[in-house]
């Protein structure tokens, strides 16, 4: 499909704009050493000014950051999709549902764990598709089962409810997120075919990457959790760096799950700096890390090749969240008491 009715070119300058706004690396090592209410001021005199002060007087400490950068965030994903026209419309959209699928993993952990519904409520991001209603709906429920009915009529029902079943039997939560997982990533390539050149090969291309990051992630979950489960069989169709019988081989062994990306020509050369990080990972959480920025880094690397494309409006997206995600991680960890470097091993710096 052609991208002839959009406006790409309009999205792609006010999305420039919104990216010189985002905090720079070396505003987080400085959020690192405040405190809740010191970060809340510092987000005051920011772009988060608004939500600061529509919210302050409701809500104070990580609460009060928890719901502004939340409300941010669906403001400006909210924003890209208005702008958005024609086929860029379509492609944002697609990826932003995403959100949905963070929402749904987000209750169903709560119900889980019996966590408190409103401290299930902060944690949600009203960007995707799913309306509020369902989702205040989805918040009233305590059984994970009820979740399933509710969802009824999306495209999220009957792949969880197909998982349902072998949630019960493992008591692991695994088989419902990849239910979810694989039902968002294995739809973004639908009706995209595989166009070999211009801007939206390279919108494919980084679908694909983020499906082969996915796997990779699920991979090393899998193995580590101890749960007696065959990692081929969460496995997610359309990426080009694993078949199921590698996932299943490369999943016991870090190192060499690091020299099958690092070989592969795709991502190999463009990935260097983030590779070498994924290879002094020592723990999950680091490796988790060190994919996402790989992911950055990538979707970067492809925007700076078509800058008026889809693919700066995801790299947008990708960047954007990680400045969401790493002040979340900076005040919760200054909330718990955790060192300084303690937090900023949470963070995602490139």
């Amino acid at each position: 499909m052609s991208l002839g009715a959009s406006n790409t070119e309009y999205v792609s300058a006010r999305v420039r704009a919104r990216r010189a706004a985002l905090f720079a690396d070396e505003d987080y090592r400085k959020l690192v050493r405040m405190g809740p209410s010191g970060i809340a001021r510092f987000m005051e005199e920011s772009e988060y000014e608004r939500e600061i002060n529509e919210l302050g007087a409701r809500f104070s400490g990580v609460d009060l950051i928890e719901y502004a950068l939340n409300q941010n965030l669906a403001k400006h994903f909210g924003d890209l999709l208005e702008w958005s026209e024609g086929r860029l419309y379509d492609l944002v959209a697609r990826y932003l549902r995403k959100f949905d699928v963070w929402n749904v993993k987000t209750i169903i952990r709560g119900i889980y764990t019996e966590t408190p519904t409103e401290e299930i409520q902060t944690d949600l991001i009203r960007a995707g598709e799913l309306d509020d209603a369902t989702l205040d709906r989805l918040l009233e429920v305590d059984a994970i089962e009820d979740v399933v009915e509710i969802l009824d009529g999306t495209v999220y029902h009957d792949p969880l409810e197909a998982a349902y079943e072998q949630f019960e039997e493992t008591g692991t939560l695994v088989p419902l997120e990849n239910a979810l997982d694989r039902e968002f990533y294995e739809h973004l390539l639908d009706d995209l075919g595989r166009p070999q050149e211009g801007p939206e090969a390279k919108y494919v291309e980084f679908l694909q990457a983020e499906i082969d990051f996915r796997n990779a992630r699920n991979a090393l979950r899998l193995a580590r959790s101890g749960a007696d489960l065959d990692p081929a069989s969460y496995y997610i169709e359309g990426g080009v760096l694993f078949d199921q019988k590698e996932l299943n081989r490369l999943v016991t062994d870090l190192d060499e799950l690091v020299d099958h990306i690092a070989e592969n020509k795709r991502y190999g050369k463009r990935l260097s700096s983030a590779l070498g990080q994924l290879r002094e990972a020592d723990s999950l959480i680091q490796f988790e890390h060190a994919l996402d920025a790989a992911l950055l880094e990538y979707a970067d690397t492809l925007s700076s090749i078509y800058p008026v494309s889809v693919s700066s409006v995801l790299s947008y997206i990708l960047a954007k969240e990680r400045e969401i995600e790493n002040i979340r991680a900076i005040a919760r960890g200054r909330e718990v008491g955790l060192s300084e470097s303690e937090i900023e091993e949470e963070l995602v710096i490139l």
